[in-house]
């Protein structure tokens, strides 16, 4: 495996030696190394009859995000991808459960889900991500932490005016947040940067949700395809 570029054999693995983690900053020790698994991504797509991927839904609360993916989920299930949806709010409950909502632990938030899904997307899952993830930068830094190590992305921009997300507001939180009970809301009290370029942008606010799962649909199963052809 020394055919790696930047890589040498170390006791137990791999070092990746100019490998650094994705804000740019060195990994915090040198005496780690990174174990390369003898099952390779195209014997694990060819296990699962597809690609790994990652789909990143991004928009305002009430944009119709979680609903796009788990029905993105329930479809592709059906039709035999191996595939599971990375909620935001999941994963506060857990992974990143010790984090608050200032600018720098959202983006913190949002690396450790965007190296999650990396992961999941290197088993051979295609991974369904739900997050806002206002910021333009941590984004690009997700989509980096894919492209880095091979694995297929796409960011999926689910548009719809604020009006209309607050007029939705299905959890009262546009409620809770005019009335102060929440800080830092994205779209009132914090901004949120529409993306310059989205695979996917779909307006959920001028064309229906069975219309918008069937262009998500289409498009996750081509990018997933086996034959590496990628949609238009």
């Amino acid at each position: 495996m020394d055919h790696l570029t930047g890589e040498r054999i170390g006791d137990g693995g791999v070092v990746r030696e100019t490998r650094n983690v994705s804000d740019g900053q060195d990994v915090a020790s040198d005496n780690i190394t990174w174990t390369i698994s003898p099952v390779t991504r195209e014997e694990r797509a060819g296990r699962f009859g597809h690609r790994g991927a990652v789909f990143w839904f991004t928009g305002l609360s009430g944009s119709g995000k979680s609903t796009l993916s788990t029905g993105l989920e329930q479809h592709l299930h059906r039709r035999g991808l191996a595939t599971f949806v990375l909620d935001g709010d999941n994963l506060r409950h857990g992974l990143c459960a010790n984090l608050g909502f200032s600018n720098e632990d959202r983006s913190e938030n949002i690396r450790r889900a965007g190296e999650a899904a990396k992961l999941m997307a290197e088993a051979g899952m295609v991974v369904l991500c739900s997050l806002i993830s206002p910021f333009r930068a941590d984004r690009r830094r997700v989509r980096e932490i894919c492209r880095r190590d091979g694995v297929l992305f796409a960011e999926v921009f689910v548009n719809a005016p604020i009006s209309v997300c607050e007029a939705r507001d299905p959890r009262g939180l546009y409620k809770k947040a005019r009335a102060g009970e929440i800080k830092q809301f994205t779209g009132l009290s914090s901004p949120y940067e529409t993306p310059e370029a989205a695979e996917l942008e779909l307006r959920t606010s001028e064309v229906s949700l069975e219309s918008c799962l069937g262009t998500l649909v289409e498009y996750a199963m081509n990018l997933s395809r086996l034959d590496g052809s990628s949609p238009a």
